[in-house]
């Protein structure tokens, strides 16, 4: 049961990326031009998820940080997943563009976005037990 709610928990954090997609594409481009929108669209969306994670990680159970940390490479898995089959099958993107995503260059942050997607579920839980102890 841990596991699908864990995927209804991903399906959120999707929609969220969809939602700052659209912010990144339609304010934030034109705003501040593509460096510093996707920069600023990847701490925006490290945030929500980050959000997310701690309201929704609870509803998992107690867990320890092994467990947490199984989420987030879940979590992962399914991003990843989603990425390519999404930019091939329906884009039709080429690798080479798919991949360059997964650089720095240009201001791009997706790879520590993908490090926050990992470790939310542990922070979430950590979190959420520090405040418990207060």
């Amino acid at each position: 049961m841990r596991i699908v709610k864990a995927l209804l928990i991903w399906l959120v954090i999707l929609g969220a990326a969809f939602l700052n997609g659209g912010l990144r594409e339609l304010v934030l481009v034109p705003s501040l031009g593509m460096p510093y929108a996707l920069i600023l669209s990847g701490v925006i969306l490290s945030v929500c998820i980050l959000a997310i994670a701690v309201i929704a990680v609870p509803k998992l159970g107690p867990m320890t940080t092994y467990p947490a940390l199984g989420i987030g490479v879940f979590w992962l898995l399914l991003t990843l997943l989603f990425e390519f089959g999404f930019g091939r099958l329906v884009q039709h993107k080429p690798w080479r563009e798919l991949l360059e995503a997964y650089t720095f260059a240009g201001g791009n942050v997706w790879p520590i976005v993908l490090l926050v997607v990992v470790l939310a579920p542990v922070i979430a839980q950590r979190f959420r037990h520090a405040d418990s102890n207060r």
